[in-house]
């Protein structure tokens, strides 16, 4: 049952974060294969350094489910490409999706390789922050997780008050959909009130 929970949490992660990139792809005006190719990299990217780290095999080369749930996102960006290339509140709503999904999976694949909290918080930012660091950087845009805009903070956010719900003796669910929301809760935060961290400045 956990298993398949943290399967359907991957796939809606992967469709959000691959719709996010094949977004920003298509306002940059990549052709078809390119703008899937940033999708894939989007999907995938956070996860397979995940797994690299764990010493795990890569979780997309376990099914071809993940490439064709890219695929899905494409057509999608293709059927609605006047809405969402046009609405940047379209890209806040996928990315940040991805990114609360993404951290649980995380989260929840570290702690089975029995890793201690505190390394599981940092793989959940991993997993859920360098999808899109690889996509800006392929799209010639300054990765958001180096801005002052709360974004790798977020992630680290949702993994502390996962550790403090786990502490308090909630159930895993429960664990789970705390750090999401509280991920989500943290970019609408940055996005509506402008919630930053300081800049560092030149001495």
């Amino acid at each position: 049952m956990e298993a398949t929970l943290l399967f359907i949490i991957e796939v809606i992660g992967t469709l959000a974060f691959a719709v996010s990139g094949i977004r920003l792809a298509a306002r940059k005006r990549f052709d078809w294969f390119g703008a899937y190719t940033i999708g894939v990299v989007t999907a995938i990217g956070g996860g397979t350094i995940r797994d690299l780290l764990l010493n795990a095999p890569p979780f997309w080369m376990l099914s071809w489910m993940y490439l064709a749930v890219t695929g899905l996102a494409f057509i999608i960006v293709l059927a609605f490409k006047k809405v969402l290339t046009s609405d940047s509140r379209s890209l806040f709503m996928f990315d940040a999706l991805g990114l609360a999904l993404f951290v649980v999976t995380g989260l929840q694949k570290s702690l089975t390789y029995g890793y201690p909290m505190w390394v599981a918080i940092v793989l959940g930012m991993i997993t859920g922050s360098f999808g899109g660091v690889l996509r800006d950087v392929l799209i010639n845009e300054e990765p958001l997780f180096f801005r002052k805009d709360i974004y790798a903070t977020a992630c680290i956010g949702g993994g502390v008050m996962y550790w403090i719900a786990a502490l308090c003796g909630c159930e895993e669910w429960l664990c789970q959909l705390i750090c999401a929301l509280t991920i989500l809760l943290l970019r609408w935060g940055a996005l509506r009130f402008g919630w930053q961290l300081p800049e560092m400045k030149e001495m």
